[in-house]
């Protein structure tokens, strides 16, 4: 079993995605879509609960690995006493049914080369049915069938309830498996070629990165973060889930065990902006629409997150059967915060379609008419309590981040009115708005005594969130208010060099106990503010510690801890990619990437 997070890498075909280890394990596999049952959840429990895994026999961990440049596809490699091998790993995009490719090559000398898979469906907690047909191996159970080949074909047996090959290669022999999903009830959908699905995998990735437009410092490490943000795209639908797992630990043998296949609207604004500034105006487009989509309907119904194609029932339920990733339990699927009321999310909302209109991207029927809806839920519910934006269990608040947002929808509402005349609604009270909650925030969300703006009002606690106050444009990063608030952020919240959250350690905010790690996406916002502040030298420095903290094949979870040297949370993380892309893009490519307001 890999026993760190960082120890993954990721392939996906844009419809789902699979975690693959240094020992070339598949350790994660959810079919057909992200939110799907997992096939392989290893990752969660034992080899009981499904994995596949090709290596050379008796070898451990691999010598090295790397992605193709500029591609999802994973090259891992054996040196061995015999020779060197080399599995390769992709997803080749679909036009049916889901495909895991799997092509071993001889490198050099000759190396016995052993695969087993274990398929287990529904999260590990369903043993198929095996039988031959046409030299395949198919498994079915229930809803489910599994067609795994090879190209040769090498002899496979069962044993242990797995599917076991073993076999030589020599210099320049290949042999390729394909495992390929489809459902039960329908035929075998028509084969594919591994070979050719490898170049043409390679040839497209290529050919969609080379389309990036910036050029500064760590460009690899923007790259792959985009081609990561890519990967967690449901491209049907053009929704980007947060990350392909689910219950990856914030804390080892904790209970922050959250399922993160889902599309949060909390992420749209910033989303948007690094697909636009890095020149994916599509991808952003296609972003755009999933929003404008799920939204629809009654403004009070708006969740703060929903399913890749717009679902809006996340009903949270736990896993017994799995022992959790490192022992952390409860292992959960679906999400019960998505029925919290968050009212940043209304701003996020309102910010994403003025920088959309503003991007010249083209505009959709009734894209305005549910702004002013949104706008008339927000003028009568905005004094509300809520969750805000970390999905806190421990009861509402007046959180100070959620009616900044509030103030962006407004500001966003009225500058949208003053650029475009032709277009109509409440100007005025609009105005009247944006001033009420600016007035609010700065009297009841700001401390005078230690100069800094709070979690909630009346507070001493702080927020990270709070960062984004002058990116958003309530007021400007000279303020000093603002340069407060930086301040005693990093004073408060600062650990091993990051940014955490906010306090965990004896608050009753979030109602869970005690310990996480530090948040990547806060403190590539600290280095956003840093730099806004004008302090670019220790900006610059914050980024590099934290583009540092990839993985060997370039991947960020969702949290650090800095005493284990360990990356925490799902994996790979859409928020601290997308932060990772805006904070390169403000410190040294686009100037105006950082700024939602301008």
């Amino acid at each position: 079993m890999n026993a760190r997070i960082e120890d993954y890498a990721l392939i996906g075909d844009e419809q789902t995605a699979a975690l693959v280890g240094r020992d070339g394990s598949i350790d994660w596999l959810c079919l057909p879509r992200f939110d799907s049952g997992a096939c392989f959840a290893r990752l969660l429990g034992d080899e009981d609960n499904g994995y596949w895994r090709i290596a050379p026999k008796g070898a451990d961990t691999s010598t090295r690995r790397a992605y193709r440049p500029g591609t999802l596809v994973l090259d891992t490699e054996w040196e061995t006493a015999d020779g060197t091998v080399r599995v390769t790993d992709l997803m080749p995009q679909r036009e049916r049914a889901p495909d895991v490719v799997r092509v071993v090559e001889g490198v050099s000398g000759r190396v016995t080369v052993r695969s087993t898979l274990r398929l287990r469906f529904d999260y590990g907690s369903i043993v198929p049915w095996m039988r031959r047909s046409d030299g395949h191996r198919v498994a079915v159970a229930g809803p489910d069938s599994a067609w795994l080949r090879s190209e040769p074909a090498v002899h496979t047996w069962g044993e242990h309830m797995g599917t076991h090959a073993e076999f030589t290669v020599a210099e320049g022999e290949r042999v390729a498996f394909v495992l390929t999903w489809h459902p039960s009830h329908e035929p075998r959908p028509p084969l594919v070629d591994p070979y050719e699905a490898l170049s043409s995998s390679v040839t497209d990735w290529r050919r969609w990165t080379s389309r990036c437009r910036y050029a500064g410092p760590h460009r690899d490490a923007v790259v792959r973060s985009l081609i990561t943000l890519k990967a967690l795209t449901y491209a049907p639908t053009g929704g980007i889930v947060a990350a392909p797992t689910t219950s990856l630990p914030e804390k080892l043998g904790g209970v922050r065990n959250w399922d993160y296949r889902y599309c949060w609207l909390r992420d749209s604004t910033l989303t948007l902006g690094a697909l636009l500034s890095a020149g994916y105006h599509e991808e952003a487009a296609a972003w755009r629409d999933w929003l404008l989509r799920a939204v629809a309907g009654n403004p009070a119904d708006l969740q703060i997150m929903y399913g890749v194609a717009g679902e809006r029932r996340l009903s949270e339920t736990e896993l017994p059967w799995l022992s959790g990733f490192a022992g952390s339990t409860p292992v959960r699927t679906g999400n019960g915060a998505a029925d919290q009321l968050q009212l940043d999310v209304y701003g996020e909302v309102m910010d994403s379609l003025a920088l959309a209109r503003a991007s010249g991207l083209p505009s959709r029927p009734h894209m305005w008419a549910l702004q002013c809806a949104l706008m008339e839920f927000l003028q009568a519910q905005w004094r509300q309590p809520d969750e805000g934006l970390w999905e806190v269990r421990g009861g509402r608040r007046q959180f100070v981040h959620s009616k900044v947002m509030v103030w962006v929808a407004a500001d966003r509402a009225v500058r949208t009115l003053e650029e475009h005349p032709g277009l109509k609604g409440d100007l005025e009270g609009w105005r009247r708005l944006r001033e009420e909650v600016h007035r609010e925030v700065c009297e009841k969300g700001y401390d005078p005594e230690r100069n800094t703006f709070t979690q909630y009002y009346g507070s001493r606690e702080l927020d990270a969130a709070l960062l984004l106050i002058p990116r958003v444009g309530f007021l400007p990063p000279d303020d000093p208010r603002v340069v407060g608030t930086v301040d005693a952020l990093r004073d408060d919240l600062g650990h091993g060099g990051f940014l955490r959250r906010y306090d965990t350690e004896g608050s009753a905010v979030d109602g869970l106990p005690d310990g996480e790690g530090v948040f990547l996406a806060c403190s590539f916002w600290l280095a956003d503010a840093l730099h806004l502040t004008g302090r670019a030298k220790e900006a610059r420095e914050l980024f590099e510690r934290l583009a540092g903290l990839v993985n060997d094949v370039g991947l960020l979870a969702e949290e650090y801890d800095p005493v284990g040297g360990c990356q925490l949370g799902n994996f790979p993380q859409a928020f601290s990619h997308i932060a990772l892309v805006n904070t390169a893009m403000i410190l040294f490519g686009d100037p105006g990437a950082g700024d939602t307001a301008g």
